[in-house]
């Protein structure tokens, strides 16, 4: 089992990172955090990689199924939604599969909610007008 949905876009990273922003945002999802990597190990550790940042995407009715069928199901959430330039074009955007969920906890109470996160994602990203996604 794969553990991400993904998508390659053909979008330079600031403008994927908005239309991922807005993706989610139709999709019934708001950005609880947002970590900007690159700039974080460039400070902390003088390491260049790829723009490159983490949304923390939560959408609280299936956050409050969630955590009634599962209480610590909290260590996995907010759904990480990392967008990731390849190059001054091309980005990718990957988020983690929600099915895992239920695999990691095995509570088959989750399973309706992984598949309507996963549902929402996978129309978010697909409305990025990808090239490629999985």
């Amino acid at each position: 089992m794969s553990y991400a949905l993904t998508t390659t876009i053909d979008r330079p990273f600031d403008a994927a990172v908005q239309a991922t922003r807005d993706a989610l945002a139709d999709q019934g999802f708001g950005i609880l955090t947002e970590i900007d990597l690159a700039s974080t190990l460039k400070t902390k550790i003088d390491a260049d990689i790829a723009p490159q940042v983490i949304l923390g995407a939560c959408r609280p009715p299936l956050a409050y199924t969630a955590i009634q069928a599962e209480p610590s199901i909290g260590l996995l959430l907010p759904c990480n939604v990392v967008v990731r330039a390849i190059d001054e074009q091309r980005t990718t955007v990957e988020a983690m599969d929600p099915e895992l969920m239920v695999t990691l906890t095995g509570n088959d109470e989750l399973t309706p909610v992984a598949a309507d996160a996963r549902d929402r994602l996978t129309k978010a990203l697909a409305s990025l007008g990808d090239t490629t996604t999985s």
